[in-house]
């Protein structure tokens, strides 16, 4: 099978994930998508990150209907900082049946070439980008193997804006999953 990678946060996850995650699985090759809860990206800032058992626990609750979504622990077990290169070559140890698509939005293509050995996930895996509102990316300058979802949907919406909500006391009821908001309250 062909899976999707979403890794993240999910700090918390909330409708815009899963409706991208919708569309990967309808409108491109792949099978079904994993949503990987990231202990830790060595990218961003620890501060504000919710407990890795309640991020994983939160996806669980969202993705749990859906048989073509899989929630995650995966890279709890492995080594930190958890790299995407090296939870990759994990993935592909362990599912040797299966054949790992990294999905990432336009704004960490930009960044990309930041990424702890970029090139060796471009050498070991096909990736799929989605549109981010003001990243805009030029298919036509990707290399082999990398694909821009150009019609994927976009949803000006993230974690940080839900917890400032939150912290707010702001309605978030909306933007997240029922069981979601129930698990935040």
């Amino acid at each position: 099978m062909r899976i999707g990678i979403l890794s993240g946060s999910f700090n918390p996850i909330h409708i815009g994930h899963l409706a991208l995650a919708s569309y990967l699985v309808d409108y491109t090759s792949l099978d079904e998508v994993w949503f990987l809860v990231t202990p830790h990206n060595p990218l961003k800032d620890a501060d504000g990150l919710m407990d890795d058992d309640l991020r994983l626990r939160l996806v669980e609750a969202a993705t749990r209907d859906c048989p073509r979504f899989r929630a995650s622990d995966f890279e709890f077990h492995l080594e930190r900082p958890s790299y995407s290169v090296n939870t990759l070559a994990a993935l592909r140890r362990a599912y040797p049946q299966h054949e790992f698509v990294l999905c990432i939005g336009s704004d960490n293509w930009l960044i990309f070439p930041k990424w702890y050995k970029h090139e060796e996930i471009l050498a070991h895996h096909d990736l799929l980008i989605y549109p981010r509102p003001g990243y805009p990316i030029d298919a036509a300058t990707l290399p082999q193997g990398v694909q821009l979802v150009a019609d994927a949907p976009t949803f000006n919406i993230s974690s940080t804006f839900i917890r400032q909500a939150m912290a707010e006391g702001k309605e978030v009821r909306y933007y997240l999953h029922e069981a979601v908001f129930k698990g935040l309250y």
